[in-house]
């Protein structure tokens, strides 16, 4: 395998961290790109930067990287901030910098919630209609760094994530919620019906998706890194309980089901289980 110099971008993020490690694996270069770093690991170089600085020569800053895989995002647990918004455009300056400074793989990382309400399988065909700004704002620069790629001449992936768990005290979902009341002693959870249906992915193998989907050309554009199996939110937190020997209850239709969650929705894997099958030979 080719050792390549690779840039992770939000390298101290929830997901970041464990996509640095996993690159490191492999045996490449890596630089690690965030405005602070926590646990890390210790064989990345770290750059302490804001992808947000509009430097013109950040593609010679980083160290002309072979891949920059662009990960920092704000607020990302908080679907109707407004950052979003007013971060998108800096997120298009970081990008179009680094293509106009030379880099021909670029890739980024997107979310389910580009989709809105859908009900099924999701493929690159699906058409979208974000229903949050973290949504429009993904969306956007979806859209945006399609054509930045094809006018630059660059390979490009966008990694679209569905629900990731796993590494729970660093993010904010509700299997962190449950490990919090589970802490403070409570007995029940209040939840909803728990019969909507998500893709679930553990953070460690969406990490292991995103590496190897970024070091490979043969497969580009939108990639779901998924697992291409709708499960219901009940049975998969129930089989969380179980996992972690936590002593909450569940109390089903204590809160209703929001309208606008989509029943069932998952990622069509046939992209990601092309790459996973050929991995060997990269």
């Amino acid at each position: 395998m080719e050792k390549k110099k690779i840039v992770v971008t939000g390298a101290s993020g929830y997901i970041g961290r464990h996509v640095v490690k996993e690159f490191l694996d492999m045996g490449h270069i890596v630089y690690a790109v965030d405005i602070r770093f926590n646990d890390i690991d210790k064989r990345a170089n770290r750059i302490e930067m804001s992808v947000f600085d509009n430097d013109k020569d950040v593609y010679e800053r980083l160290n002309y990287p072979d891949i920059v895989v662009h990960l920092a995002w704000r607020d990302g647990f908080f679907h109707n901030s407004h950052k979003h918004i007013s971060d998108l455009s800096g997120h298009y300056s970081f990008i179009l910098n680094l293509l106009e400074g030379g880099l021909k793989h670029i890739v980024v990382m997107g979310s389910m919630h580009e989709i809105g309400y859908w009900e099924g399988s999701v493929d690159e065909d699906t058409p979208t209609n974000p229903l949050s700004y973290y949504g429009i704002a993904k969306n956007s620069l979806r859209q945006s760094v399609e054509l930045l790629a094809k006018e630059y001449g660059a390979i490009y992936q966008w990694l679209r994530a569905y629900y990731v768990l796993g590494d729970d005290a660093q993010n904010n979902s509700i299997f962190t919620k449950i490990m919090q009341s589970e802490e403070e002693g409570k007995k029940d959870f209040p939840f909803t019906s728990g019969e909507n249906k998500y893709d679930f992915i553990n953070v460690d193998e969406l990490a292991m998706q995103i590496a190897i989907t970024s070091i490979q050309n043969r497969v580009t554009g939108i990639i779901n890194c998924c697992s291409g199996k709708p499960v219901s939110l009940g049975a998969r937190v129930e089989q969380f309980l179980k996992e972690k020997h936590f002593h909450i209850k569940l109390q089903y239709g204590m809160f209703p089901d929001r309208p606008y969650d989509s029943p069932a929705i998952w990622g069509n894997d046939k992209k990601i289980k092309m790459i996973l099958e050929n991995k060997d030979e990269q």
